[in-house]
């Protein structure tokens, strides 16, 4: 199309140069117009490059920040499931403190020590924060369900997070009160430190956390123990919160999982 205008411009150079007489209004005018359209057709053409060029870049920025959200989503994933089977391991043991405070015959008393020392866990989910899905870059996402569940993840967290928070306060100014006032401290302690699984150490070595802490001398009864009734409500306080923060993880991670499923489909 350029060229065919071109060659229309340079015959009516040739046409001027050869002496023939000036040119109509309307060759003026045609000539002119072939002069804009060609004006406008290579405007048009840069245009369309530059597009190309910046698509093409938007798109390699597209990948690469899908891989990192990929990295990032499943190391949030298994976090959060280690923070529900931690919860899972509580939610046995508080059971278990139920039913042995209904019914205490053949209990012993080093199983409701450690029992107790697994209520005074409080997993909290800690997601990994960075900047790769603000406004800037969520632009780069494409798939627009994918952008949806990204710029929604802060809000799904919140459920979890509230749970968490309200069952931390209550383990810190409630429950370590009740196991110092029942003289429980130590035995608990020293079960927590050296018999209980801790799935939230970086090094995933629970030898590295065990400490000499020992065993109380002056030890309360198990009868002491299993007529607590501040006890017993905190047992069954752990059961209500720690069960609520496991149906929003497992919410949560449906979430997760979702969005790896979409990261993966829209990964090359």
């Amino acid at each position: 199309m350029i060229k065919f205008f071109r060659k229309i411009r340079q015959n009516l150079l040739m046409e001027n140069k050869t002496g023939k007489p000036a040119w109509p209004v309307g060759r003026y005018f045609k000539y002119a117009i072939g002069e804009i359209v060609l004006v406008v057709i290579g405007i048009l053409i840069a245009l369309q490059i530059n597009n190309w060029n910046e698509q093409r870049k938007d798109k390699i920025k597209e990948q690469g920040l899908l891989k990192q959200l990929q990295e990032d989503y499943q190391s949030n994933l298994l976090q959060l499931e280690e923070k529900m089977a931690t919860r899972e391991i509580l939610l046995n043991s508080a059971v278990q403190l139920l039913n042995a405070i209904d019914e205490p015959v053949g209990v012993v008393r080093d199983s409701v020590i450690k029992d107790l020392a697994n209520i005074r866990h409080d997993p909290t989910f800690d997601p990994i924060r960075n900047n790769l899905t603000s406004s800037e870059n969520l632009r780069l996402i494409r798939n627009n369900e994918l952008r949806r569940l990204l710029s929604n993840w802060s809000s799904d967290v919140v459920g979890v997070k509230e749970i968490e928070t309200t069952w931390s306060q209550l383990v810190n100014e409630q429950y370590h009160p009740i196991i110092s006032e029942l003289g429980l401290g130590r035995d608990i302690y020293n079960s927590f430190v050296n018999d209980s699984e801790h799935n939230w150490l970086l090094d995933k070595n629970s030898n590295s956390f065990k400490s000499e802490i020992g065993i109380s001398k002056l030890k309360t009864t198990l009868n002491e123990i299993l007529i607590s009734k501040k006890l017993e409500s905190m047992i069954s306080a752990s059961i209500v919160f720690n069960r609520g923060a496991n149906l929003q993880s497992e919410a949560l991670r449906q979430r997760i999982l979702e969005i790896l499923e979409l990261i993966a489909d829209e990964i090359k």
